[in-house]
C-alpha cells in the first residue's frame, strides 16, 4: 500500500467533511440530479473523446495509484553487479543461465539479446524503443484523467446554468430562491471536487511513477551496455549510482558495507 495516497485520500475525505459540517448539513451537499449532471456528464465527454478501450485501461491504472512500485533500482544495481562480475569471470555465454534469477522481463529480454551475440547498437536501439513505447502508454493514461479533469468543472458549469434556468423561471416564488440557488452552485462544488481531488492527482501520481519506472529501465540499459562491453563491475557501479537520489545512494553504500562486513564476522568466528 502506498501510504501517501492514502493519507491523501483519507485526509481530503476529512477536510470536506469537515467543510460540508461546520455550520451546515450534509444532506445540503447531497443532491442526485447534480451528481448525475456532472459526474455522468463528465464520464460521458471524456469516454466520448477516447477509444473505449482507452477507457477500460484507464480504470485498471486506478488501483496503482494506491500500490507501492515493486521494482527497486537498489536491487537492480545489485543484479547488475552480480551480472556483471559472472560475465567478467566466465563469460557472456555464462549469464544465460543467470538469465531465471531476473525477475524484470525488460531486463531478461536484453540479456537474452547479448547472451545471443547481437550488436551493441541493436541491443541499445531495442531497449530504448521499448522505452519510449512504455512512456507513450503512460502518457495516454495520464492524459485520460487530465481529461477527465477538464471535464467535471465544465459539467458542472454547465449543471450551474441549468440551474440559473431553473431558478429564473420560479422567481415569482421567492421561498423557492434560495434552495434553487444552491442546488444550481453545487454543481460547481461536485465539479471542482472531482477535478482537484480525484483527477488530477491521480494523473499526478500516475506521471511519477512513470519517471520512475522510466529511470530504472534507462539505467538498466546503461548497465546492460556495460556489461556487454566488458566494463569493470567498480566502474559500471558507480555510473549507474548516479541513477539515484542522494538518500538512495547512501542506502545503497550502506547495505554494500554490511554485505562486505558479514563475510568477514563470519570468518572470525
Amino acid at each position: 500500500m502506498e501510504l501517501g495516497s492514502l493519507i491523501g485520500l483519507i485526509g481530503g475525505i476529512a477536510v470536506l467533511l469537515y467543510g460540508m459540517l461546520t455550520g451546515g448539513e450534509l444532506s445540503s451537499f447531497l443532491d442526485v440530479p447534480s451528481i448525475v449532471v456532472t459526474m455522468g456528464g463528465g464520464l460521458v465527454c471524456t469516454i466520448f473523446s477516447y477509444p473505449l478501450s482507452d477507457s477500460t485501461k484507464a480504470l485498471r491504472l486506478i488501483p496503482l495509484v494506491f500500490k507501492a512500485p515493486k521494482s527497486s533500482a537498489i536491487a537492480t544495481i545489485q543484479t547488475l553487479v552480480s551480472l556483471s562480475q559472472k560475465a567478467r569471470r566466465e563469460g557472456l555465454l555464462a549469464l544465460e543461465s543467470a538469465q531465471e534469477e531476473i525477475n524484470d522481463d525488460f531486463l531478461k529480454k536484453a540479456m537474452e539479446l547479448v547472451v545471443d551475440g547481437i550488436e551493441a547498437d541493436i541491443v541499445k536501439t531495442t531497449m530504448q524503443l521499448d522505452i519510449d513505447s512504455m512512456a507513450s502508454r503512460h502518457q495516454n493514461g495520464q492524459a485520460y484523467f487530465k481529461t477527465m479533469a477538464a471535464q467535471f468543472p465544465a459539467w458542472g458549469m454547465i449543471g450551474t446554468l441549468l440551474g440559473l434556468v431553473n431558478l429564473l423561471r420560479t422567481l415569482d416564488d421567492p421561498s423557492t430562491v434560495g434552495p434553487a440557488m444552491a442546488l444550481a452552485i453545487i454543481t460547481t462544488f461536485y465539479g471542482s471536487v472531482m477535478a482537484n481531488f480525484v483527477c488530477n492527482p491521480i494523473a499526478t501520481k500516475l506521471a511519477g511513477y512513470s519517471a520512475e519506472e522510466i529511470s530504472l529501465r534507462e539505467m538498466m540499459m546503461e548497465g546492460v551496455l556495460s556489461i556487454q562491453s566488458g566494463e569493470n563491475p567498480r566502474l559500471m557501479e558507480q555510473k549507474l549510482k548516479t541513477f539515484l537520489s542522494p538518500k538512495q545512494r547512501d542506502d545503497y553504500d550502506a547495505l554494500h558495507k554490511n554485505e562486505q562486513e558479514r563475510p568477514q564476522a563470519v570468518g572470525a568466528q
